[in-house]
């Protein structure tokens, strides 16, 4: 009873918790389903509740149910037969408590200031066709991304095409992403040294990606005249500037991708693949703006219950999205011209009314 609790805290986020349980409960109680001695819990039993419950259970609930849902059809789904997933971080603010704060931490302003409350970081991956998210990591506010997305690489598998911003990009990552089998597409900084191999017709060329020991050689191999081939990994670089950028980016941008054959990707379409990591943005705009609201604050006050909320947030923002899916998939329509909105409002709508238990 106290994991629906969660998940339909996590659906009417405004709501006390009382009147929480009261739409859980009404439909039961008419039905005469319960004990008539029962009666409403009040919100400190149901803290309690929470506590006893812990953040396990809700973990683990969505771990088994959130899946890639793409199938073969799917419009913005996929890339020369690779499943288009994505990577990306969000903060979310917590209650101003001790505990929280000793463990999330509470992070700068832009002018460097104190945020006004404890932050905590969500790391997750997620698949752009569908906006469903299907792993994440939960951490402090100044943990590194890349310590929580190296927790995700479990996820990552051979027929998947994963993108990142250039935050993620670190030498010994990338080498770790590699390893799962995934091919990756990946944003880099302007500084990373990615000497031309060869040139591809697509207007993309083949590089070497060298950590500091592997570029000391290669520079000391092309002086000498040895004619050794170039040490370190072999990617593809795809470089394009687009019109519209502010001043503060000026320069092209730089993609690297294990998708070395330039007739299975050319490089006009891993650009504009690279551009569908937004959508990871979007599905956590669903759930900060549409599902939480915009700028509340998470309800829980200690650091499991801020974790077992996120898990329930992450569960129910998936049902939706699945929910929209396979709507989307009964009418042959992409499911992301599909509103979430609406969706969350037929599903609240709908839980309200209904008796049975059963998940």
């Amino acid at each position: 009873m106290v994991v629906y609790f969660v998940l339909a805290m996590t659906l009417f986020f405004g709501d006390a918790y009382e009147e929480v349980m009261r739409k859980l409960a009404d439909g039961l109680v008419f039905l005469r389903s319960w004990d008539d001695d029962w009666h409403m819990p009040s919100s400190a039993a149901l803290c309690k509740a929470r506590a006893r419950l812990g953040e396990e259970p809700l973990r683990e609930l969505f771990r088994r149910v959130a899946v890639p849902l793409a199938g073969p059809g799917t419009p913005g789904a996929w890339l020369a037969g690779r499943r288009m997933m994505a990577v990306d971080g969000v903060q979310m603010d917590v209650p101003d408590t001790e505990d929280n704060e000793e463990v999330f931490g509470r992070g700068k302003t832009h002018q460097s200031l104190d945020d006004p409350y404890p932050k905590v970081k969500v790391v997750a991956l997620a698949e752009c066709g569908t906006h469903t998210i299907v792993d994440a990591q939960i951490g402090a506010i100044e943990t590194d991304e890349r310590e929580l997305a190296r927790a995700l690489l479990d996820g990552f598998c051979p027929e998947m095409l994963v993108i990142a911003d250039r935050g993620f990009f670190s030498h010994e990552f990338w080498r770790e992403a590699t390893a799962t089998g995934a091919d990756l597409l990946w944003r880099v900084q302007s500084m990373v040294s990615l000497p031309v191999v060869q040139h591809l017709p697509d207007g993309s060329f083949l590089s070497r990606l060298a950590d500091k020991a592997q570029r000391q050689r290669n520079r000391r191999n092309q002086a000498r005249g040895t004619g050794t081939a170039p040490e370190g990994v072999p990617i593809r670089v795809i470089e394009y500037e687009i019109g519209n950028r502010g001043r503060d980016e000026l320069g092209p941008i730089r993609l690297i991708t294990t998708i070395l054959d330039h007739e299975i990707a050319p490089a006009v379409e891993l650009a504009a693949a690279y551009h569908h990591r937004w959508q990871i943005e979007t599905s956590f705009a669903e759930i900060e703006t549409s599902q939480r609201g915009s700028y509340r604050v998470l309800r829980s006050h200690s650091p499991a219950m801020v974790r077992q909320e996120i898990w329930g947030l992450l569960t129910t923002h998936y049902a939706i999205r699945e929910l929209m899916y396979h709507a989307a998939d009964f009418d042959s329509t992409d499911p992301l011209r599909l509103s979430f909105i609406r969706t969350l409002r037929v599903a609240r709508r709908h839980i309200t009314g209904q008796a049975g238990f059963s998940p």
